[in-house]
């Protein structure tokens, strides 16, 4: 039993420092390294598990997200840009070394990244 809470003890602040990474780099994703973190801590360590559902990490990325099941669009946005940014760059690296299939799967990949952010994402509006 002891070990089970170690290996999610461990694998939450692997995952807590995977997702503190990807605020600053949007090349990781934060998201759900951070809903891994919650799930980790929550198996782990009631006092880890409350202690990181009250930090402002969380409220910015998840709260919103894990409460309604949605996102606002000043957050959908902020995921969507530096995803966009990082595959344009990515996408246009590929083109200019005339590899196409990857372009295109990476175009493909891209596409159904904002489609689901559009339409498969809640948006919450605040309330003023």
């Amino acid at each position: 039993m002891k070990l089970k809470r170690l290996i999610f003890l461990i694998l939450g602040f692997l995952c807590l420092g995977l997702g503190c990474v990807g605020v600053a780099l949007p090349i990781l994703p934060t998201v759900p390294f951070f809903l891994a973190t919650v799930f980790c801590f929550a198996n782990s360590s009631q006092k880890l598990h409350d202690w990181f559902v009250s930090t402002k990490l969380y409220k910015k990325h998840l709260e919103s997200f894990v409460k309604k099941k949605g996102m606002t669009v000043r957050t959908k946005v902020g995921i969507i840009i530096p995803v966009t940014l990082l595959m344009s760059f990515g996408f246009f690296m590929m083109m200019r070394a005339n590899v196409v299939v990857p372009s295109v799967i990476l175009a493909v990949v891209w596409v159904c990244h904002i489609i689901y952010f559009v339409f498969g994402v809640k948006t919450i509006r605040k309330k003023v």
